[in-house]
């Protein structure tokens, strides 16, 4: 069978807390994806970024909620490892980078260098 099945093989460990096993799958196969996509992130940019994602849901309390996005993390992840996602889209999920008409990708100006932007343009 040529599917992963990553949250089912999870859900079958009963860990005592998912998110950390999510979490550490996501770090192991962080590299491979990188490579795989071709990428122009290095590898501790993206690890702070997967930590930013985690921390945004850090308070939900709910265990029917925590499971939800556990299950629906590794689907992205098995999803993200068959190749069923575009660069672009994996890059919408590292911060700093927004996709402009015809789909490039470039960085997001900062705050303070919107004029700068608009001047070049």
């Amino acid at each position: 069978m040529s599917i992963l099945q990553l949250a089912k093989h999870a859900r079958d460990m009963n860990l005592k807390n998912p998110p950390v096993g999510l979490y550490r799958a996501i770090l192991r196969e962080l590299p491979r994806v990188i490579t795989v996509y071709d990428l122009e992130v290095p590898v501790p940019a993206a690890r702070v970024a997967v930590r930013e994602m985690f921390r945004k849901n850090d308070g939900v309390k709910d265990t029917a909620v925590r499971s939800m996005l556990v299950e629906k993390g590794y689907m992205e992840l098995e999803e993200t490892l068959l190749q069923w996602k575009q660069k672009a889209q994996i890059m919408r999920l590292f911060e700093g980078y927004v996709q402009y008409d015809q789909g490039h990708l470039k960085t997001k100006p900062k705050d303070g260098d919107f004029l700068a932007e608009f001047y070049k343009s």
